[in-house]
């Protein structure tokens, strides 16, 4: 393993959960070793790292990237990571409501409802 690789895999963790990682390490074949193997050196180890920004403003601009992506998969995992990363649920909801001026309503509606489901579920 490379420092990258151990410094995304940290990263990871501590944003997305040990559950969640432990999930996505266990499930990984020889298919899909290569992409888990990317991500975690790129998106956690190179990008997630980096002092420019914090966390919290990392997540808000993933949350946005994905409600203009409607990449509706991985919200639920982001909204959890942006509530590991200090955002209240009234912050991830202006972020959705900043994002459907720029992305669409429809994919911001999307968005929400999503959300609104994995927030109740952490209640």
């Amino acid at each position: 393993m490379n420092d990258r690789y151990e410094a995304g895999m940290k990263v990871r963790r501590e944003v997305l959960g040990d559950a969640h990682v432990d999930r996505a390490t266990a499930n990984t074949t020889e298919f899909t070793a290569d992409f888990q193997d990317f991500i975690t050196r790129y998106a956690w180890g190179e990008i997630w790292t980096r002092e420019g920004l914090d966390r919290r403003t990392r997540s808000c601009m993933t949350l946005s990237l994905l409600v203009a992506l409607r990449a509706e998969n991985e919200i639920p995992m982001h909204v959890r990571a942006a509530r590991r990363n200090g955002l209240t649920p009234d912050e991830i909801k202006e972020v959705f409501l900043h994002a459907a001026v720029y992305a669409g309503v429809p994919a911001a509606n999307s968005a929400f409802a999503i959300a609104q489901k994995v927030l109740a579920e952490e209640e």
